[in-house]
């Protein structure tokens, strides 16, 4: 359960008796002070607003609100807080439901939406290189988020299949007599840069290649072949690494560029006849208020642009997806692109006004440089390989601490570890800032890190090895919350569902990974501190908490893409 919507339902009731502006939110957190569990501040608002003092007015919340059925008792703090703290048997009465519950009493959304989550996005004939990771693994978590609370979400991978870089490829093919079909994709890309080299060198090339577009663009059957394969082989590697990383991208999710090329001349003409189009050099460009650069929607030889696909896009998961909120998990520096997309859209009646529109952007992963990641040669790091040395030193790790382990469990739990590692070393940070990449940092069992965290799992299953019961059949338990260690740990637990909320509202993993540190760092000190497997009368309540521990973090880490292992 939502501890924080129900206390805010109370709250936001009383200030509807007492008459308060019902645009005054209830500003509900969790705190971490002497007094209380919850905190709220919605009386420094309020008080403003009335003109009185907000301990008076917290003061006056406090005399009419009803909380004696959830709290041990409830006061003003500070300036004007209101501190609470849950009684006990709620709390244990609580955590009794969230064991037995599957769903570990996450509420499902009141209001479930279509969703539609555009992320990944690599390009044709390109290996995938880090530079697509981000997009990839928070855009799979968000998604894995918004379904657990109830949405319908429609993943869209808009890969990049369209354009003058085929017409450069097929014709250097063509030029050079190479069967590609038995090339790997590392290969296609060596030749995708020297057919732009050619292309820029060679005015008959680039020529050549402008014809091989055209044909492309009317389906010639030759060259549609050949775009169709070299489309086929690079989809193959997009989708071999995805099983690496255990994102949840299939082909029945691949919508390129080329999906929408039938659109495009409609979606210029609607937004013609809607005024918007200036005509400029005989470009087709849009102008927005506040920005300098116009919107280019088609180029004087009448070609497209990404800005007339995306537009294209939008209108094709409006009408046939029937998305009500879109997401987009492309990087900071097109932001003023979406921007613009999304204004030129709602403004020329593309789309309606109360479609949501969310440009998701994530920060850069750095170097210990402070420079974007890249090897040591100076290249752009390969995502395989970049899996690749994850593993490799993930596998040393848990040879070091488990030499008798069989070769292929080591492989196993490397496999876990280290793509855990990778993925958790970007999750946990806010999506919006830049961050430093560092092998050693990410696979640390100590701090912020994926490998802790699974490592608490671990340690909890551990527990119930000695039992001969599993973790999850483990459910129907009368807890007994006897001291602060054990209180501490119930309330991070039953915190649970407000943090998926949190994190699929604000599509923001890092605050999901936030909270499973918390209860990692909750259960250790449970675990060094409370005699467990021989408590006498609490072992039964102990092994619940352990139990509840293991099945949050599990759920947690599985709704970020990341694995858990039983020993480590």
């Amino acid at each position: 359960m939502n501890i924080k919507k129900l206390l805010k339902s109370r709250v936001e009731m009383v200030l509807a008796e007492l008459g308060v502006d019902s645009e005054i939110d209830s500003h509900i957190r969790v705190s971490n002070p002497q007094f209380g569990d919850y905190q709220e501040n919605v009386a420094m608002v309020a008080a403003k607003k009335m003109g009185i003092s907000p301990k008076l007015f917290a003061a006056k919340l406090l005399s009419n609100i009803k909380l004696n059925d959830i709290a041990e008792h409830y006061g003003i703090t500070g300036p004007g807080f209101i501190s609470i703290k849950l009684k006990s048997a709620w709390m244990e009465n609580k955590l009794n439901q969230a064991l037995k519950s599957e769903r570990l009493s996450v509420d499902l959304h009141v209001n479930p939406e279509t969703i539609v989550v555009d992320y990944s996005s690599p390009n044709v004939a390109k290996e995938m290189h880090v530079g697509h990771l981000r997009s990839t693994i928070i855009g799979d978590s968000v998604a894995r988020i918004l379904e657990f609370v109830g949405h319908n979400v429609i993943r869209q991978n808009h890969i990049g299949d369209w354009g003058t870089q085929f017409g450069m490829l097929i014709t250097y093919i063509q030029d050079e007599k190479l069967d590609f079909k038995l090339m790997d994709l590392a290969e296609l890309e060596s030749m995708y840069r020297k057919s732009k080299l050619k292309f820029d060198q060679s005015e008959s090339f680039a020529n050549r290649s402008r014809e091989n577009v055209v044909k492309l663009q009317s389906h010639d059957s030759e060259i549609y072949a050949d775009w169709k394969a070299l489309v086929e082989v690079s989809i193959e590697h997009c989708h071999a690494l995805y099983k690496e990383l255990g994102v949840l991208l299939d082909e029945s999710h691949v919508r390129g560029e080329s999906t929408y090329n039938d659109l495009l001349a409609s979606t210029v003409k609607f937004i013609d006849d809607a005024g918007f189009i200036v005509e400029s050099d005989g470009a087709k460009c849009i102008y927005l208020a506040g920005i300098d650069s116009p919107l280019i929607v088609q180029k004087s030889d009448g070609g497209y642009l990404y800005a007339t696909t995306d537009l294209a896009a939008l209108k094709y998961r409006i009408k046939n997806l029937d998305a009500q909120r879109i997401l987009y998990f492309v990087d900071v520096r097109q932001s003023l692109h979406f921007d613009m997309v999304f204004r030129v859209a709602k403004e020329t009646g593309l789309i309606g006004s109360k479609i949501n529109l969310e440009h998701c952007a994530f920060g850069t992963m750095l170097g210990k440089d402070g420079k974007p990641f890249k090897t040591r040669s100076g290249g752009v790091f390969k995502l395989k390989d970049l899996i690749i040395e994850a593993k490799r030193r993930a596998y040393q790790l848990v040879d070091e601490k488990n030499p008798s382990m069989k070769i292929e469990e080591k492989k196993l739990v490397a496999h876990e570890i280290g793509i855990g590692a990778i993925k958790y070393a970007d999750l946990s940070k806010n999506r919006t800032t830049d961050y430093v990449f560092d092998f050693d940092n990410m696979l640390s069992m100590k701090g912020n890190t994926g490998p802790y965290i699974q490592y608490a799992y671990a340690r909890a299953c551990s527990i119930f090895r000695h039992t001969h019961i599993r973790v999850s059949e483990y459910q129907d338990v009368k807890f007994k919350l006897t001291n602060g260690v054990e209180r501490a740990l119930g309330l991070k637990l039953l915190q649970f569902s407000e943090t998926i909320h949190d994190a699929s509202n604000a599509a923001e993993p890092h605050i999901l990974c936030n909270y499973l540190n918390e209860v990692a760092s909750a259960f250790t000190n449970f675990y060094t501190t409370c005699p467990i497997l021989n408590s006498g009368s609490l072992i039964s309540s102990r092994l619940g908490l352990v139990a509840l521990s293991a099945r949050t973090i599990k759920t947690g880490l599985e709704l970020l893409g990341i694995g858990v292992v039983d020993r480590m």
